[in-house]
């Protein structure tokens, strides 16, 4: 089953005889796993019938590119590091704006707390922490209702001591705990501090969700799995404490299937296109394989499909390379100031939806421009999934 911003899809395979059925359902933005549980419900599957649940998700994703819902966090790093997220690469997505300003970050300074002690780039401990510093971060975290923590610091991939002495001070604070050691264990201090941050503040989204999904599929009795951005699968427990490794979790299964099919053809070195009603994406099967890419930016801006360094939040794990653009059913055509024609970035998504959707939408889409023009049956535009609503797609196309 896979949640895209549009529709929510579940796919149900027979063992058995190889039977395939589809069933595509409006996601509900808002609860997203409310989809995923009424599709399969409807489908009238009994405890014992399924075998395995897949799951893909854009949660993650969206939680990211709308900042909605995010937790209060903190970071906990050494005395003068504490705006390496900000300061990051110094690169420039806009080298030609002098207005360009880079995405807030997603804790702000006022929450990212410092604390003595050094370990050396050989592991050496030149200085422990103190006790003090550790008793006035924890005190902080209580006071400020901070609700998941991110702790980076330096030279910690070669020697965890000291963040693991940190994580057993602060531990029963209340909330999450992620190091950098864990998280991303390698040098590179901007980067494995960004990815451990992007990880800690998706940690109780992430979890939520994934809690409730489990808890509406229980009765089926059937292991549920994520899709992770590499192309594998992940337990809910890893997904929960490593929500990076699901940012590009519903995209990467499009360039998995696209690869199973390439090779039942016998073909080893594929382009995948995969279009849902948000974006539409692009990858490539090399000699049998998915293209893997091991640091992309979250979030961030595209320009030709390809991510803009510099205007996103660095994480840095490993994920099947795409390139992507805002060209969906779903995505919005507009007039700009010259008067020329512009689609997307933005989409109508699912609630509302496009206008022939006759659920409120008034804004034209690609869906309502292939319906005006009688490439889809405005009767039955999705083959039931939803019920063409007549002249509403001419109405938002102002006859156009």
């Amino acid at each position: 089953m896979d949640i895209g911003g549009t529709f929510t899809d579940v796919v149900l395979f027979d063992s058995a005889t190889g039977d395939v059925r589809v069933l595509k359902v409006p996601s509900t933005p808002r609860k997203p796993e409310e989809a995923v549980i009424n599709a399969l419900n409807s489908l009238g599957l009994n405890r014992g019938d399924v075998a395995i649940i897949n799951h893909a998700t854009t949660v993650a994703t969206n939680a990211l590119l709308t900042h909605s819902g995010l937790p209060r966090a903190a970071l906990i790093t050494n005395e003068g590091f504490r705006d390496v997220l900000e300061i990051g690469r110094q690169r420039r997505a806009e080298i030609y704006n002098l207005r360009f300003a880079r995405p807030p970050p997603l804790i702000p300074r006022s929450r990212r707390m410092t604390i003595r002690g050094r370990i050396l780039a050989d592991g050496s401990v030149a200085e422990d922490v103190p006790e003090a510093d550790l008793r006035r971060v924890k005190k902080r975290l209580m006071r400020e209702g901070v609700e998941t923590v991110a702790v980076s610091l330096l030279n910690s991939y070669v020697n965890p001591a000291h963040e693991r002495k940190v994580r057993d001070y602060i531990g029963d604070y209340g909330g999450f705990v992620f190091l950098s050691s864990e998280v991303d264990p390698e040098y590179r201090e901007y980067e494995r501090t960004s990815t451990t941050v992007v990880n800690a503040v998706l940690a109780p989204v992430v979890t939520t969700y994934l809690r409730r999904l489990e808890e509406g599929v229980r009765g089926l009795g059937a292991p549920l799995y994520v899709m992770a951005s590499n192309g594998g699968l992940n337990t809910v427990d890893y997904a929960a404490r490593m929500p990076i490794s699901i940012i590009e979790s519903g995209p990467s299964a499009g360039v998995l299937a696209s690869g199973f099919l390439a090779s039942k053809l016998g073909l080893e070195n594929v382009i995948t296109f995969d279009m849902g009603g948000t974006t539409a994406k692009a990858g490539a099967i090399v000699g049998g394989k998915p293209d893997i890419s091991y640091e992309f930016e979250a979030a961030g801006r595209t320009h030709s499909g390809r991510s803009i360094k510099g205007s996103g939040y660095a994480v840095r794990f490993p994920f099947i390379d795409l390139a992507e653009v805002s060209a969906g059913g779903g995505t919005i055509a507009w007039i700009d100031e010259a008067g020329s024609l512009r689609v997307g970035p933005a989409s109508a998504g699912a609630d509302p939806g496009p206008a022939a959707y006759g659920r409120g939408g008034v804004e034209a889409t690609i869906t309502d421009a292939h319906l005006g023009v009688g490439r889809l049956n405005r009767r039955d535009p999705l083959g039931g999934a939803h019920r063409g609503q007549g002249e509403l797609p001419l109405q938002a196309l102002g006859g156009r």
